[in-house]
């Protein structure tokens, strides 16, 4: 019996099947049509007839080409990559975001990277310098301390998407939250349980999302006619260890109270081992509030109440805000307005 006559292959076939790499070439001989055609057919810009389309379908099928967007996009003067700066890749509200900006971008044909400026102007501006030495096609930048006139300045020349600040420049869009009436909530929530004495603990004063909240707070509790004892108010920097050290040193030498706002969940749940270990209960002896909503806050001992800000939407919003730059229209995308999430850790005075 004798054997099959062998498949004739091209010596760019054969040398695809050595090196594992298939080129558009190679898809156009087994196709029978030009690299012409076979790159407008997947750039969706051929006119073809049927049959065409589908030689060229099966010869991808059958070579196993996967086309590369970073060639195509060079083609086109882009490298269909988006540059985001953020603060903190292991931050639990970072995180969100991130992921927000990956599952929006990628569908587009977009891959984010991904670099942390640590909350350093400088670092930022590395990173920032980094991503442009990649071509980057633009620019997402998660709130940070970079100036408004640095920003700027990188719009000038790349599109920018900037959250946690209102700032209006050309190749610039901003996707600001309500941090102030968000903390204003919280503060009203304790206040209508009765509580008078409320601790709280802020974030960095540097970052403007810490200033918002700040003022928020006081507002809330100006409205009421309950005067601000600033003995009460008390230094963090949104990580656990802040939360923690500041409910400490109040419990040891601080005035009474029976509330305490965390100006983000991550110091909330410091506060909440402060006081566990002194052996407060929450919210029999001390109600606790926190900012943000992070997922783990559903879950945490008691579940803490919140001011929900949709983080992953946040980075959603960011990175299609981005798309619509990239493609030369006006971003029309804003973040909804905060929401107070009422769970086991607040109760009446």
């Amino acid at each position: 019996m004798s054997s099959p006559p062998a498949t004739r292959r091209s010596p760019r076939a054969a040398a695809a099947s050595q090196t594992g790499v298939v080129t558009l070439q190679q898809v156009a001989e087994r196709a029978g049509v030009s690299p012409s055609t076979v790159s407008r057919i997947l750039n969706g810009t051929a006119v073809v007839s049927p049959d065409k389309q589908k030689a060229v379908a099966d010869a991808i099928a059958e070579l196993g080409f996967v086309p590369n967007p970073v060639a195509r996009g060079l083609a086109g003067g882009r490298t269909l990559s988006v540059g985001v700066v953020t603060q903190a890749i292991d931050s639990p509200f970072y995180g969100g975001a991130l992921r927000g900006i990956e599952d929006t971008l990628q569908p587009a044909g977009y891959m984010p990277l991904f670099a942390s400026g640590q909350w350093d102007a400088l670092a930022e501006k590395q990173c920032v310098d980094v991503l442009r030495s990649r071509r980057v096609d633009g620019l997402i930048v998660l709130t940070g301390r970079m100036s408004d006139s640095a920003l700027e300045a990188v719009a000038a020349g790349l599109p920018v998407v900037i959250t946690g600040r209102r700032l209006v420049a050309p190749g610039l869009f901003s996707l600001d939250f309500d941090d102030e009436a968000g903390a204003r909530m919280a503060a009203e929530h304790l206040l209508q349980l009765g509580h008078r004495r409320i601790a709280f603990i802020r974030g960095d004063p540097l970052h403007p999302d810490a200033q918002a909240r700040e003022r928020g707070f006081r507002a809330a509790l100006s409205a009421a006619g309950v005067p601000v004892d600033e003995a009460l108010v008390l230094d963090g920097n949104y990580l656990e260890e802040s939360g923690l050290h500041s409910v400490e040193r109040l419990l040891e030498t601080g005035p009474g109270f029976t509330a305490i706002f965390a100006s983000n969940d991550q110091m909330g749940v410091g506060a909440a081992l402060a006081l566990y270990r002194r052996g407060l209960r929450i919210p029999q002896d001390v109600s606790l509030i926190g900012f943000d909503d992070l997922p783990s806050s559903a879950y945490s001992v008691p579940p803490l109440t919140s001011v929900r800000q949709p983080i992953y939407e946040l980075g959603k919003l960011a990175a299609a805000a981005m798309l619509e730059l990239l493609a030369g229209r006006s971003p029309d995308v804003a973040l909804p307005p905060p929401l107070l999430v009422v769970r086991e850790s607040t109760a009446a005075a």
